[in-house]
């Protein structure tokens, strides 16, 4: 394939959370250990940082609010390197496992305490593990209730834990009972008319980086832009290795090694940008891609 750049900007975004915070280890790490757990964020997320500098790229930092209460300096550093911060939940609680008041508590907590550390006006939120799923779209209004403008957690696919087959693949403007609110779902590409993700974080890791590349071409061709993930644990190949079943193992370590490499020729090959960049096409100027009504 070519390695000259595509003329479209796609979306850069990070999910920032600990090696230990994620959902496929939750068996082994309880919630209430976590201060007791070695803290790794900081120097993976430099990793990605300084290599966003080499390439010139600002993107998305979706950040628990829990790291802004117990890791702050780790948000300084993204806010000192010109990126965008915002909302990942307070404490990676799936959104499956919430009631609404209790939604409406994490959203609201994170982004204060985001915003207390920042100085800057949060707009976004994307749910932990993508877990708003069909069935959970009251979880919409209360993002807008609580002052954000864009969501950034819908995978347009079909697969056990999360996914919402039937939203659009470009962003759109979603038409809410509580108002309006702009949606980046993760990029996907097709395999003989079956949606495949394709957005990065464990597709980058477990699948080959052509499929990574087509999504993101085939979007720049229908003139969208596509919206790419990683974590920071993702990049940091020397992280303890906690004793969990064989195949959460193969899920979550398989390929770390290669995660920097494969996001460096993304880099090279793609334009990226943050969500935010992206805002006025789609807040306040009445100019959408899509206005669909998610029911």
């Amino acid at each position: 394939m070519s390695p000259e750049k595509s003329p479209a900007t796609h979306f850069f975004t990070v999910d920032v959370e600990e090696h230990f915070q994620v959902q496929a280890l939750e068996s082994v790490v309880s919630r209430d250990d976590w201060l007791l757990q070695p803290s790794r964020v900081g120097q993976s997320t430099d990793a990605i940082l300084e290599s966003l500098n080499r390439h010139g790229v600002r993107g998305t930092f979706f950040v628990l609010g829990w790291l802004a209460k117990h890791r702050p300096e780790v948000v300084r550093s993204i806010v000192r390197a010109g990126h965008e911060v915002a909302s990942h939940g307070f404490s990676h609680r799936r959104v499956t496992h919430l009631t609404p008041d209790a939604f409406r508590e994490e959203v609201r907590s994170s982004k204060s305490a985001l915003e207390d550390l920042t100085g800057d006006v949060v707009n976004g939120y994307r749910a932990p593990s993508f877990s708003i799923v069909p069935g959970l779209e009251w979880a919409f209004d209360v993002l807008v209730e609580e002052g954000y403008s864009y969501d950034s957690s819908l995978f347009p696919i079909r697969r056990p834990g999360y996914g919402y087959a039937s939203a659009p693949r470009a962003p759109y403007l979603m038409r809410r009972p509580a108002g309006s609110l702009a949606e980046f779902p993760l990029a996907t590409t097709n395999f003989f008319r079956f949606p495949v993700p394709a957005a990065g974080g464990g597709y980058l890791r477990q699948l080959p980086l052509g499929v990574i590349r087509r999504a993101f071409r085939e979007a720049g061709q229908r003139g969208e832009s596509a919206t790419f993930y990683i974590h920071p644990w993702e990049v940091d190949a020397d992280q303890p290795r906690l004793p969990v079943s064989p195949i959460t193992y193969l899920r979550h370590y398989r390929g770390l090694e290669t995660t920097m490499g494969k996001l460096e020729t993304l880099l090279t090959e793609f334009r990226f940008a943050p969500i935010c960049s992206a805002l006025s096409r789609f807040v306040g100027t009445g100019q959408t891609l899509h206005t669909v009504g998610v029911a």
